[in-house]
């Protein structure tokens, strides 16, 4: 299983949350740091695109760890609510294209 880890302590607002976020999935530089742009990155781990430094088999999980969760709900609780709606819709479109989902979030 593929492991990208976001160190909750360092994500204290919406842009700390997309730098840390460019750091652990390895986005391009043509990132806009937008949620919209952080799901469609998420959305194509299984394709070609190239938009993270992962890319998953077909039956492939992604763990995505939140360390230090707990620092991260204390500092910004409504970016990781976001986060975690996400990344459940995220799971929701690659069920919608036949495949299993390519996201677990675990919280540490």
């Amino acid at each position: 299983m593929a492991t990208a880890e976001l160190n909750g302590a360092a994500i204290v607002d919406e842009a700390s949350f997309h730098a840390e976020s460019r750091r652990a999935f390895g986005f391009p530089d043509s990132y806009p740091e937008t949620i919209d742009s952080w799901v469609d990155s998420l959305s194509y781990l299984r394709d070609e695109e190239n938009m993270t430094k992962f890319r998953l088999k077909s039956d492939e999980v992604l763990e995505i760890v939140l360390l230090e969760a707990d620092k991260m709900r204390a500092n910004v609780p409504d970016l990781l609510e976001e986060m975690t709606f996400c990344i459940g819709g995220i799971n929701e479109r690659y069920e919608d294209y036949g495949e299993p989902p390519a996201l677990e979030l675990v919280l540490r």
